[in-house]
This record gives C-alpha cells, sequence and structure tokens, in this order.
C-alpha cells in the first residue's frame, strides 16, 4: 500500500467529507506533513463542527466551498477561498464528473461491517470518480446501522484513529422560537412527511408535533427532534409510498447517545444528495412538507438564506431542492419561517427586497413569522404584499408600507 504522502501529487482535486463524517484526524495528520503545490481541496463543510483552514496547509492550496463556515471568512488567505453558489443536487452531479482523491470517515457496525456515516451526502458521487480513495477508520464511534457501506477492496490508503464524532448541542428555545414553531404545527397534518434544518425554530416545530400521527421524515438531516418524534411513535413513515417505514436521511447531528442510538436503527437510513434531495424522489411522497429559515425575505416573496451585512454567511444548500420538489408532491407545501426581526429587534427581516436572491418568488407557498401566517402560493402581487408587511414586526411596517 502506498504511504499516505505518496497518494498526492500537484494539481490534484481532492474531496473532504465534511459535517459530522469529517476525517478530523486525517487532516489533523495532513496538516504536518510536507504536501505537494497547488492542491485543490473541495468541502461542504457546517459551521461550528468543521473548522479546517485548508489555506494554511501551505503557500498553494486552496479550497471550494458551497458552504461558508466562520473559519473560511477568517482564512489564512481568503483569496484561496472559493465559493460555488450551487443547490446540494446539484452539486452531487458536480463531484461525481471527476476527482482525484477523496477523504472519508468510516466506522465498523455492531455486525463488523464497515460504514460511512453519519453524514454520507456525497459519498457515493465520488467513490465512483475518485482516482484515490482515502479512508479514516475511525474505532471511537460504532457505525450507523442504516450507514452507506464502503467496500474495503476500493480503499486505497487507510488511516486508523479513536475519536468520538463531534457533537452537537440542542439549541436553546426562546418565546419567539416556540411561538413560530406553534404556528408551524398548526399547518401540519397526519401523515406529512416532512423535511427540516437546523437551530431554534426546527426544533421548537418537532417539539409540538406529539399531537400528529403517522408522520413521515424524508431529508438532508436527522437530529434529537426527529428522534423524538421517532421514539415517541409520532413518525412512523407507514403513509410513504416509498421507503415505508423507514426514515430517510443525508447526515445526522447530535451527541454521543444519539449515535449509539443509530447504530442500532436499520430503520434510520443514510441516502445520498441525488436521492434526499431529488425532486424525482420526493414528487413519489405525498403531503411533502418542507420546512426552511431564512436571512430574510421581500415583499415579492423571494427569500434570502446566505448573506447578511453584504457577506456570505452560509450557502444556498438544499432549501431550494426541496421547496421545488414540495411542489412537485401531491399535497405538498414549502415552508420558510424565520423570526420578524434581527439584532436584538433594531433589524426587519421582512424588507422591501432581500440582498440575494436565494429562493425565487415562486418557490414558496408559505412563510411564518411569530406576527402571523401568510399563504402566498395563490396571491397576487398586491395581495403578498400586504399579507408580508403583516408578518413583520408592528415598527416596521409603516417603513414597509411607504
Amino acid at each position: 500500500m502506498k504511504t499516505l504522502l505518496a497518494c498526492f501529487r500537484s494539481g490534484q482535486r481532492v474531496y473532504v467529507a465534511g459535517s459530522s463524517n469529517e476525517p478530523r484526524g486525517l487532516l489533523a495528520h495532513l496538516a504536518t506533513l510536507d504536501l505537494p503545490p497547488d492542491l485543490a481541496f473541495i468541502q461542504f463543510p457546517l459551521p461550528g463542527l468543521n473548522t479546517t483552514d485548508f489555506t494554511a496547509f501551505n503557500d498553494t492550496a486552496s479550497i471550494a466551498t458551497f458552504f461558508m463556515s466562520p473559519t473560511l471568512a477568517k482564512a489564512a488567505d481568503p483569496r484561496r477561498v472559493h465559493f460555488l453558489p450551487m443547490q446540494m443536487r446539484a452539486v452531487y452531479d458536480y463531484l461525481s464528473r471527476g476527482l482525484d482523491v477523496c477523504l472519508l470517515q468510516a466506522a465498523y457496525d455492531r455486525d463488523g461491517v464497515l460504514r460511512m456515516g453519519p453524514n454520507v451526502d456525497f459519498n457515493a458521487a465520488v467513490l465512483d470518480c475518485a482516482k484515490r480513495v482515502i479512508v479514516e477508520v475511525n474505532h471511537g464511534f460504532v457505525a450507523p446501522a442504516g450507514g452507506l457501506e464502503i467496500n474495503p477492496a476500493r480503499i486505497d490508503y487507510v488511516f486508523e484513529s479513536n475519536q468520538a464524532l463531534p457533537e452537537m448541542a440542542a439549541p436553546e428555545l426562546d418565546d419567539i422560537s416556540i411561538k413560530i414553531g406553534q404556528r408551524v404545527a398548526e399547518l401540519i397534518q397526519d401523515g406529512d412527511c416532512l423535511q427540516t434544518g437546523i437551530g431554534a425554530i426546527p426544533a421548537a416545530i418537532l417539539g409540538q408535533l406529539r399531537h400528529r400521527n403517522d408522520l413521515g421524515l424524508h431529508g438532508g438531516l436527522l437530529d434529537g427532534g426527529g428522534q423524538a418524534l421517532i421514539l415517541s411513535g409520532n413518525v412512523t413513515g407507514q403513509r410513504k409510498a416509498i421507503d415505508r417505514g423507514q426514515h430517510v436521511t443525508g447526515m445526522a447531528l447530535g451527541n454521543q447517545a444519539f449515535f449509539n442510538w443509530l447504530s442500532e436503527r436499520p430503520d434510520v437510513v443514510f441516502r445520498g444528495a441525488n436521492y434526499t434531495h431529488d425532486v424525482n424522489i420526493i414528487r413519489q411522497l405525498d403531503q411533502f412538507v418542507s420546512i426552511n429559515s431564512a436571512v430574510e425575505v421581500d415583499l415579492f416573496g423571494q427569500v434570502n438564506a446566505e448573506v447578511a451585512g453584504g457577506r456570505q454567511i452560509s450557502g444556498t444548500g438544499g432549501s431550494v431542492d426541496f421547496m421545488r420538489a414540495a411542489k412537485a408532491s401531491k399535497g405538498g407545501r414549502s415552508i420558510v419561517a424565520l423570526t420578524a426581526t434581527a439584532k436584538g429587534g433594531s433589524v426587519s427581516r421582512i424588507v422591501p427586497k432581500v440582498a440575494m436572491v436565494t429562493a425565487l418568488r415562486t418557490d414558496v407557498d408559505i412563510v411564518v413569522t411569530e406576527f402571523g401566517v401568510a399563504h402566498l402560493k395563490t396571491l397576487n402581487h398586491r395581495d403578498r404584499i400586504e399579507a408580508l408587511i403583516a408578518l413583520a414586526a408592528p415598527e416596521f411596517r409603516a417603513g414597509l408600507v411607504a
């Protein structure tokens, strides 16, 4: 087997798994090596979990990212950080077109099978095309029972480690997020199949669905909120036309107890973004409800989910994939839920025009703030302006009218 350094050559494109399945031990070791010049790293990082500054590896290393993070915003050389605005389903296809090296993480499940997880968004794509496959085999956790299996023969270099997965604490809920959660929960019906994101508002929504039955889960993320609904029997997946009885996700975020639970749940199935975010898959799920947040929404109904204060703070992500898939689902709805203000109430998040259009005005069915619910889908342009102004904090409404 090659040495680790021999797997790299100047000018290569190198994919690095992100989120909760980043090969952290491997990256820390690479930082100590004299890597060849002009390596172009590619990653979809998750702020708070992925903190590698690839531009610090040497004077020529660069990073292409689909999601900005505080680490990359403060990189050693910001000129070598390249942001690609690309939705997750398109990222999967982009990565499948050719890579030189991929850096992944795997672990053994309870039956001794080598699996990846708890994030497999793009792993199948890169395994199909990468010329060199480097895998950190981490003995510090047990792989999810429903994780993506990897054939050991496909691996060119194994880096062994023994460390716990990074944890993400449950968000703290305030009165506003709870109020928004209540409003969104009222829009959810028995048998709906849900997709939610990260943060206090999604947590508040999931926490108030104990009165609903036979819910399904299909999306890019599973966390403790979804786990609680599975354990309480509110989420069964029994009404899903496909993947009946299964809870489909691309990644999982939580604490060590949550990861241990995943190792015993083959009904939590990890699939790539070509499945979790694909409209042709989701359109087979009746009553698919996409629930996402935003930085701001304007009076046209356009959504900005990635730019604040003139800075790229996140990315396009997968929200638009899910919004458009919800429209293709029989009985589906796309919901955007956000607080009406930011910065301690000094800034309105309902604005005349967004700073960056992440989602079109035609992508959104319903907008929710703590002040109400606007059903935009069938409203003309004048009526939707009135409905959106009514969602703003009262002190900003006159300015929006003007």
